[in-house]
């Protein structure tokens, strides 16, 4: 089970924007992350809980940052339920998505899972409803997976195999790199993996 420490920054100026204790594993239904966030001072400040199916499928995603919450699934497309930070109205939505995203690691992992697009084929389009903070407002985006490129380092505990994923973001056109290693984060935009303490697990299928 890969346990370690994500140091989260603005991706455009650096800027610290705290860290993310994060366990993760394969699981009877698919796969499942658990977090905590914290501030740049340490302190508490939101959670990521996230499960997949064994088709990368989210069956339970449940976030929450400042005070307020989101509860969602795949589920008619995608549906989730966001509540204040009073607790007092909860308002639905549903979008034709294929799944949720947000800051987090973890939904890297989560959509890699999903569309395990094949070595040097063509990109694959993905829909997915984005929740960011401070305030976990739901947006929908519309953006393009491609495996660019495979590698495999020798390690004390085994061959560890890396892939090269180029995102693209159609509304906008921004392109960035992603190294994901089985179920962890090697590199991306605004993460940095800062601690490991065992090694990651492998994909079941197509990946790393």
């Amino acid at each position: 089970m890969p346990t370690g420490r994500y140091l989260l920054h603005d991706p455009y100026d650096g800027a610290p924007l705290g860290q993310e204790h994060f366990q993760c594993a394969p699981g009877p239904s698919g796969w499942r992350y658990v977090s905590q966030l914290l501030t740049p001072e340490g302190d508490h400040r939101g959670s990521v809980d996230v499960t997949l199916d064994a088709l990368g499928r989210p069956l339970r995603v449940e976030l929450h940052a400042g005070g307020w919450q989101v509860r969602g699934a795949a589920l008619d497309g995608v549906t989730w339920v966001r509540t204040d930070p009073t607790g007092t109205h909860a308002t639905e939505g549903n979008v034709q998505a294929h799944a949720l995203t947000g800051d987090s690691p973890a939904f890297l992992i989560a959509t890699a899972r999903l569309l395990r697009p094949e070595l040097s084929a063509a990109p694959v389009r993905v829909r997915l409803v984005a929740f960011t903070d401070p305030v976990l407002a739901p947006l929908t985006v519309d953006r393009t997976w491609a495996l660019v490129g495979r590698d495999t380092h020798t390690t004390d505990t085994g061959p560890l195999v890396v892939d090269e994923y180029r995102v693209t973001d159609l509304d906008t056109g921004e392109q960035h790199t992603v190294h994901l290693a089985g179920d962890v984060v090697l590199s991306a935009p605004g993460v940095e993996l800062d601690d490991l303490q065992s090694p990651p697990s492998a994909f079941t299928d197509g990946g790393a």
